[in-house]
């Protein structure tokens, strides 16, 4: 076609159709609005009770009262060590093993397979996995029963202290359970922006191993796009809450649940306490960040060092394929945890040392059900509406970028990952003072907001990339034809990018799911979940119920993200191209 004719090549002709205006500022306005203005207030209302100001405890002791407070607590420096050496060494040990498991297997897992390997465990709410956990490694636990009396000559459980232990060490394993998979996610995701099998190729041709290659030459170019969620991983292990209450130490805890103990106390003078040691842990979280910053840099210039110096590395192979089984290992504590929470969920009787439950019954189920039942319509309900409210957002954020730089679109992906990066006890007794100042504590969209602050970053998160990876040719091609912007969206972005929007769906409902502390400190008590419910059972209850609740909690998301995965292969059984 005659360029000169094409109305899409013109001189002053838009490269893509786009609203303009005020209508195209909508999506920021919400996104700022119902994203990061809480956060900002919330941390506003969590530093003035830190230092002393709560109208509802005035003048109690000035503004250092409550750090004086918390340094005199006898096992303050005990805690804060514990949530800094469990949030390090989950993350130090979760990169490694996913970097490790990359170099090893790059090119024998498609993106799509992996995906569908690891939805099961991203699907799983962390307080899901934690409770399966404990009833695997606990000494009357799964892993005690199969290799007892036969093995150890076990025949009552040991006395170990495997769950809660002073270290945190199943708190660590429990964390890379779920961090594992989520950096290998977006380690793949990364892989999709480089040439990796044309630098491999230079690379082995030059006599590297394989895993050493991909380490020296494609981990390099895709760091800097895992930086955020690594320290989104960061920051979530030093500050976990649902799962440190499972499997963490109880005397002293982590600092992130001695904050929850003095914020959730009936004394309203506990929480000037409570919100200096959430400020405390905010600082923690910081000071980590910049750790690991400087840790990078330092490594950097090893590494260039190291690769400098031209070894081939085809001895640290066998190192390698160890982090690749590392990986398997935490493959199978997941599913051994999910597993065995559906195992207990419909035992009638499962006496130690027994492999397996001596009989099957849904007698605990039926039992249940009535109890079951408003927890798990609230999970449902919220997870939906915040799904889909967070996905309009996000589409209207992501529809309105096109003509942005990519600087902005840089700074969007930060400002996304700002929920991520700031510990939620920090901000979230800040928000509950918010929403109580409004008088919409303790309500259904109290608690569908607190959520919409976390499931939107993840939608942005799994959504941006495939987006922007829409080949624009054929919004332009609509626009030629006539299409307004809205129609083009309907008829010719969605139909296309149906399949990775099922997909940013199921890990948005995944997110709401598993939120623990907002649900807590939003819905003060009066919207229970089943995540709040199987933490609350998790400490004491019988085993049999707890693994109801654990396993209808992990059902529910798990459910999701198999029709993600099934209904794009249905609709489009006869259009493969799609």
């Amino acid at each position: 076609m005659d360029q000169a004719l094409h109305p899409l090549t013109r001189p002053g002709a838009r490269s893509s159709p786009q609203r303009g205006g005020r209508a195209a500022r909508w999506p920021l306005i919400a996104v700022g609005g119902v994203v990061i203005l809480p956060i900002a207030i919330g941390l506003w209302w969590t530093l003035l009770p830190a230092f002393g100001h709560l109208p509802a405890v005035a003048g109690r002791g000035g503004a250092t009262s409550p750090w004086r407070e918390v340094f005199a607590y006898p096992g303050l420096w005990t805690a804060a060590w514990l949530s800094a050496f469990t949030g390090v060494a989950a993350t130090v040990l979760s990169l490694a093993l996913s970097i490790g498991f990359c170099a090893v297997f790059h090119g024998r897992l498609g993106f799509r397979r992996a995906e569908a390997m690891l939805a099961p465990i991203l699907a799983s709410p962390h307080a899901a996995i934690a409770i399966g956990f404990a009833f695997v490694i606990a000494p009357s636990g799964w892993i005690a029963r199969l290799v007892s009396p036969w093995l150890t000559g076990w025949s009552t459980p040991p006395d170990i202290a495997t769950v809660g232990d002073p270290l945190g060490l199943a708190l660590i394993v429990a964390l890379m359970i779920k961090e594992v998979p989520f950096l290998l996610l977006m380690i793949l995701a990364a892989l999709n922006q480089v040439p990796v099998d044309a630098h491999m190729k230079a690379a082995r041709s030059l006599g590297y191993g394989r895993g050493i290659a991909w380490i020296k030459v494609i981990l390099p170019q895709i760091y800097p796009q895992i930086r955020l969620p690594v320290l989104a991983v960061l920051v979530f292990s030093l500050s976990v809450v649902d799962m440190a209450l499972i499997l963490g130490p109880d005397n002293p805890p982590t600092l992130a649940v001695l904050a929850l103990r003095w914020l959730l106390a009936p004394d309203v003078t506990s929480y000037l306490p409570g919100a200096a040691a959430a400020v405390l842990l905010l600082a923690i979280g910081l000071f980590a960040i910049g750790l690991w910053l400087v840790a990078e840099r330092i490594a950097a210039h090893v590494g260039r060092f190291w690769i400098s110096r031209g070894g081939r590395g085809v001895a640290s192979e066998p190192g390698l394929r160890l982090a690749g089984a590392g990986v398997a290992l935490v493959f199978a504590f997941a599913a051994l945890s999910m597993l065995a929470t559906g195992l207990w969920s419909f035992a009638t009787a499962w006496r130690y040392p027994g492999a397996l439950p001596a009989d099957w019954t849904l007698a605990t189920w039926s039992a249940q059900l009535p109890m079951l039942g408003r927890p798990a319509w609230m999970t449902l309900s919220l997870g939906l509406v915040t799904t889909l409210v967070g996905l309009l957002m996000v589409i209207g954020w992501l529809e309105n970028e096109g003509s942005n730089s990519d600087g902005m679109k840089r700074a969007s992906l930060r400002l996304m990952y700002i929920p991520l990066l700031v510990p939620q006890i920090a901000f979230l007794f800040g928000v509950q003072v918010l929403l109580v100042r409004l008088g919409i504590d303790g309500s259904f969209f109290a608690v569908a907001w607190t959520h919409l602050i976390f499931v939107v970053p993840y939608l942005f998160l799994s959504l941006a990339d495939p987006w922007r990876a829409l080949d624009p040719r054929y919004a332009r091609s609509a626009a030629a034809l006539g299409a307004s912007p809205g129609r083009i969206l309907l008829t010719v972005k969605l139909p296309m990018l149906l399949r990775p929007l099922l997909t940013a769906a199921a890990i948005g409902f995944s997110a709401s799911v598993a939120q623990y502390l907002p649900t807590l400190f939003a819905g003060g008590g009066r919207i229970p979940t089943l995540t709040t419910e199987a933490v609350a059972l998790a400490s004491g209850g019988d085993r049999r119920v707890v693994g109801v609740y654990a396993f209808a909690q992990s059902f529910m998301p798990l459910l999701v993200y198999a029709g993600a995965l099934l209904l794009p292969l249905y609709l489009f059984r006869n259009r493969r191209a799609l």
